[in-house]
């Protein structure tokens, strides 16, 4: 078959390696446009972009994806197939266009977290199991048929990032067998209307800054699914003596506490931790602003917290 790839981050570059390496005929990738990052504004390429470029295939950058010199050049490759790996929402008119249709990798167990942000909403929810669907695109976002689908664990301790590369992998081999079922015909669509769902749906929403404001008032349980959950991007965050502090990593300590919530205590010398109602949130990994990520120790070395309660 010839497949048409789209997709921008990281995650999508293990799917992509995994059809080429499957011997599957990748005739071109479609990515983001080229934008500019860091203190110098230069234009940044996809790192889908980058990986296509370095084997050959052509690339397509579309500003927008209803416009018609982009949808003549899509045509152009006569693809058979098209394969979405986080990228944008299509209109019908791009994902209908290859006579087998479009296919999407999507980072959850559908139709559980359908949205942009599947990974995040798992941990933040404090799910214990996640996974990877396959499923053709139709008109509403997530809702298509499924074909396949992969279940995994998630761990205790696990950030979104450490989901995030658990499912990478998962997704891109899932992704193969998805491919190679389509090109002999052993697919069997089902309905995400009949899949039975023991809990009530939920949803995966975009993440905003706004989102990773700690409140203190929470559940200390709560509380610690909202750090892991938005680890290592874009972090949960809280104020120290006026200065935002972003949490990468932190345990949980479910003990009671007479501290109203909020409040933080140090021995100033190996931990920093925030009172919840129900427990304690000890950091090990944050950063402040202007300086750099840091473990606990090496951030009490270097700074003396103000209006704090110093414990022994």
């Amino acid at each position: 078959m010839r497949i048409i790839f789209m997709g921008t981050p990281e995650f999508a570059v293990a799917s992509l390696e995994a059809l080429l390496g499957a011997g599957e005929d990748i005739v071109a990738v479609v990515t983001a446009p080229d934008k500019p990052a860091g203190r110098g504004q230069q234009l940044q390429q996809s790192v889908v972009k980058q990986y296509a470029v370095a084997r050959g295939i052509p690339v397509l950058q579309p500003v927008k994806l209803r416009d018609a010199d982009f949808l003549a050049e899509l045509s152009a490759f006569k693809a058979d197939l098209q394969v979405v790996v986080a990228f944008r929402m299509l209109p019908e008119a791009v994902w209908a266009m290859p006579p087998l249709g479009t296919i999407n990798l999507h980072a959850s167990l559908l139709p559980q977290y359908r949205g942009a942000a599947p990974i995040n909403h798992a941990i933040i929810n404090g799910e214990v199991e996640s996974g990877v669907s396959t499923f053709r695109l139709q008109h509403e976002i997530d809702t298509g048929h499924l074909l396949f689908q992969e279940k995994v664990s998630i761990a205790p301790e696990d950030t979104a990032g450490d989901l995030h590369d658990k499912l990478m992998v998962i997704g891109a081999n899932l992704l193969v067998k998805t491919v190679k079922a389509i090109a002999s015909g052993k697919v069997h669509p089902i309905s995400q209307d009949t899949i039975p769902v023991n809990a009530e749906l939920r949803h995966a929403p975009k993440i905003f800054k706004e989102d990773g404001a700690i409140d203190w008032s929470r559940p200390v349980d709560d509380v610690y699914n909202l750090i892991r959950g938005l680890s290592p991007y874009p972090t949960a965050y809280t104020s120290l003596d006026g200065k935002v502090l972003k949490i990468f990593k932190a345990m949980k300590e479910n003990i009671p506490t007479t501290h109203t919530p909020g409040t933080y205590l140090t021995d100033g010398v190996s931990f920093l931790k925030f009172a919840c109602p129900d427990g304690y949130i000890a950091i090990q990994e944050l950063q402040i602003a202007g300086k750099k990520r840091m473990d606990i120790v090496a951030f009490l070395r270097g700074y003396r917290p103000s209006s704090v309660t110093i414990v022994s």
